[in-house]
C-alpha cells in the first residue's frame, strides 16, 4: 500500500537562501529516492519546506527518520500522513519554484493550517507535471 507524508519545516542556514545548497539536496534526495522507490516534490519559499512525499510505509517512514535529524532544517511538522490509492507524482523529487510560477502557495500559512493541504499537494502535484507552468516553475527528474 502506499502512503503519502506531507509537511513543513523552517531551513536553516543556507538552505533557505542558497541556490546551491538547494541543487545538493534535490541530487542526494533523487539518488535516494530512486532507490527506495519515492517520489514527491518540494518547495523552500522565504525560509519554509514543504515536501510531499509517496511510497511503501516503511520506505517513507525511514526518510523521514533521516529528515527529523537532519540539521538543514527544523520544526517539522507533519500536515498529512495517510495511504493513498495511487501517486501524485512521477519523479523521484521535483522542485518546485513558485516565484516563477503565477500561482502561489503561502507556506507560513499552509503551516498554521489556513491552507487546506490538499490544496498544497495539488499545486506541487501540477508544478511537477508542468501543468500550465513555465519552464523556470520546476526543476528536478522526470522519473
Amino acid at each position: 500500500m502506499l502512503h503519502r507524508i506531507t509537511y513543513v519545516s523552517e531551513a536553516l542556514g543556507s538552505l533557505g537562501t542558497s541556490l546551491l545548497s538547494v541543487a545538493q539536496v534535490l541530487g542526494v534526495s533523487e539518488a535516494n529516492n530512486r532507490r527506495d522507490h519515492l517520489t514527491g516534490a518540494l518547495a523552500i519559499d522565504a525560509g519554509r519546506i514543504v515536501q510531499v512525499i509517496e511510497g511503501s510505509r516503511m520506505d517513507v517512514d525511514r526518510l523521514l527518520g533521516r529528515l527529523r535529524t537532519d540539521p538543514r532544517h527544523t520544526n517539522l511538522s507533519i500536515l498529512a500522513d495517510r495511504p493513498v490509492a495511487t501517486r501524485l507524482f512521477d519523479a523521484p523529487m521535483a522542485h518546485c519554484h513558485f516565484e516563477t510560477w503565477s500561482t502561489t502557495l503561502d507556506l507560513l500559512a499552509l503551516a498554521q493550517g489556513r491552507v487546506p493541504v490538499d490544496h498544497a499537494e495539488d499545486l506541487l502535484a501540477q508544478c511537477a507535471r508542468g501543468d500550465g507552468t513555465p519552464d523556470t516553475a520546476r526543476t528536478g527528474t522526470d522519473g
